[in-house]
């Protein structure tokens, strides 16, 4: 028996014209994430966050122990024209942060901070344990 498979010849037509419609609701968007690359080289660990549209004066970074956040604001610069309407605007301005824990609790008096072009680079040094120390008793 043979399969039948029923083909419209209009879905070739309007396929690339409507496969992502536009929404024109106002719901607002989902704040993105802070993307991240953690990588350990040795006694640190380096990190890679993007925070495009980001101004460095608007970035803050947390360390705690082994404990990393990083907060970041996106502001809106008003734009419209007069007699212009806006249909969509998927741009997110706001708070967006990340938390994470690491292995290691961070050297925070060594620890780093470079940003440049959209992406924020994070030196943290592994705090390095002192060695056990003998105590003489009185």
């Amino acid at each position: 028996m043979a399969n039948i498979t029923r083909i419209d010849p209009f879905d070739d037509l309007f396929h690339g014209f409507f496969v992502r419609p536009v929404d024109f609701s106002n719901n607002p968007a989902q704040p993105p994430a802070i993307k991240m690359d953690v990588k350990e080289d040795g006694d640190h660990y380096l990190i890679h966050a993007e925070l495009p549209g980001v101004r460095k004066e608007d970035i803050h970074v947390v360390v705690e122990g082994n404990h990393v956040s990083i907060t970041a604001e996106v502001k809106q610069e008003k734009e419209v024209r007069e007699g212009e309407r806006v249909l969509r605007s998927e741009r997110y301005f706001g708070k967006v942060s990340r938390s994470f824990q690491l292995e290691q609790d961070i050297d925070d008096v060594k620890a780093a901070a470079k940003f440049n072009d959209g992406v924020l680079e994070l030196t943290l040094p592994k705090r390095t344990s002192s060695p056990s120390k003998r105590l003489a008793i009185d």
